[in-house]
């Protein structure tokens, strides 16, 4: 096959990773499975426009820059751990800076009774073959560049697991710190969570800069819930304002599992999220809810999948959007209903602010049934602030910035209204309103 986008993007990458390959893991279907994800991305290079999932995010300056891969620094690099404290949350911690596993960050002492949290690479030197199914994945779609490159560089990641009726409800800590380094670093990041049968997780993923840097980090998880399994997933982003983050999250609900995610959105110059979520078992249930703010010249692109494929599942999807200045969003949420999933009930909505005339926001709910006896919604919008209520604000002494705030926050608070713990409540909350514009 013809390499018609060797670019320096992938230039430097291959080459990069041609050097780690040949060392190798030691582990022979490990390596096959890096080697053939990483001959797929360097045939297929960057999706350009013309990639349905790729139609709203251009990637050309992207390929046209060089990233060193990993960090060989990143255990020495300075980090205040205040930076990802969270009130009222001080259980388990695996953190990484620069994608590498940093133990003077992590709390991993006395772990609550079922829960098995490790660094990938540490879970690799022992039992490899549990991960042998999540690990040899290979990614076949036009759009599915960052998870190939991810699939053939990954040198570490989170392996998270929680026994059978047991309750970790803590919440784990999962923190991935970009700290400045001597040039542009490309780092990956492979995460392997299962929930056994009947066992419930909290669990907080945070994103954080110490310092300026345009850094690359992309990131893949495989989530497994088993029969009866509950998940509580708060996702709290704030990478650094010239870094580019690429996520994706693949979740699998077995028979009466539920599981609920809230994800704020806040920084970075380039940040992709792919989710992925597959209603296999009947009575399945999923909450999603969603909110992204930017300013400047942001993009970002949240790419939504949601599968019905069961008897009587259930999903609600509430995103909202808030864009100023000259900054773009983009939201695609895509609902699928299954032939043979009756009795599935999936609700989406999508509604957004635009604060800036220069701004942008492009948003595609979509759905699908190849089923009966379906209950289905989906709406999306894209508007301004109410002017009436911007006048009764103002009219009652409110400055126009702070009224401006007040109705945005209102906006995007009602997304997190159903955030069960108090301290990450509060710490969204706080993070939000530092985040809107005040003029």
């Amino acid at each position: 096959m013809s390499e018609p986008q060797r670019t320096p993007f992938v230039e430097s990458l291959q080459d990069a990773a041609a050097r780690v390959q040949l060392a190798g893991s030691g582990i022979g279907w490990l390596d096959a499975a890096r080697r053939e994800n990483l001959e797929a991305f360097v045939a297929a290079g960057l999706p350009d426009t013309r990639t349905e999932a790729w139609k709203y995010t251009a990637l050309r300056a992207l390929g046209q820059r060089r990233f060193a891969l990993g960090d060989a620094q990143a255990a020495a690099r300075a980090v205040d751990a205040a930076a990802f404290a969270l009130p009222g949350v001080d259980g388990p911690v695996l953190a990484f800076v620069n994608g590498v596993f940093r133990a003077d960050l992590s709390r991993l002492n006395a772990l609550p009774a079922g829960l098995d949290l490790q660094p990938l690479s540490q879970a690799l030197r022992g039992d490899a073959e549990p991960l042998r199914f999540a690990l040899s994945r290979h990614y076949r779609e036009g759009g599915d560049a960052f998870a190939r490159l991810n699939a053939a560089l990954a040198g570490d990641g989170v392996v998270l697991r929680v026994a059978a009726g047991a309750k970790v409800l803590g919440p784990v800590q999962l923190v991935f710190v970009g700290a400045p380094a001597e040039g542009d670093l490309a780092w990956h990041l492979r995460h392997v969570i299962e929930l056994g049968e009947g066992a419930e997780l909290s669990l907080v993923e945070q994103h954080v800069a110490s310092g300026a840097q345009q850094h690359l980090g992309t990131q893949v998880a495989d989530i497994v819930l088993r029969k009866g399994a509950r998940l509580d997933h708060v996702t709290l982003q704030q990478a650094a304002a010239g870094g580019t983050l690429v996520r994706r999250d693949s979740l699998h609900l077995g028979e009466d599992a539920q599981a609920r995610l809230h994800v704020l959105e806040l920084g970075g110059a380039l940040v992709r999220h792919d989710l992925h979520a597959t209603l296999a078992g009947d009575r399945a249930r999923l909450a999603t809810g969603g909110v992204f703010v930017l300013r400047g010249r942001q993009h970002m692109d949240t790419q939504m999948a949601i599968r019905h494929q069961a008897l009587d599942t259930a999903s609600e999807s509430v995103w909202r959007g808030v864009a100023d200045e000259r900054s773009r969003g983009v939201y695609r949420g895509a609902i699928v209903v299954a032939p043979g999933a009756d009795g599935s009930d999936a609700s989406l909505s999508s509604k957004n602010l635009l604060l800036s005339g220069q701004a942008e926001i492009d948003t595609k709910p979509e759905l699908e049934i190849y089923a009966d006896e379906v209950k289905a919604a989906h709406g999306a919008t894209v508007g301004q602030l109410d002017e009436r209520s911007l006048f009764y604000l103002r009219s009652r002494g409110i400055p126009l910035g702070e009224a401006r705030a007040m109705l945005t926050a209102a906006f995007c608070r009602a997304v997190f209204a159903s955030v069960s713990h108090g301290g990450l409540r509060e710490a969204l909350d706080q993070r939000l309103m530092a985040h809107l514009p005040s003029a």
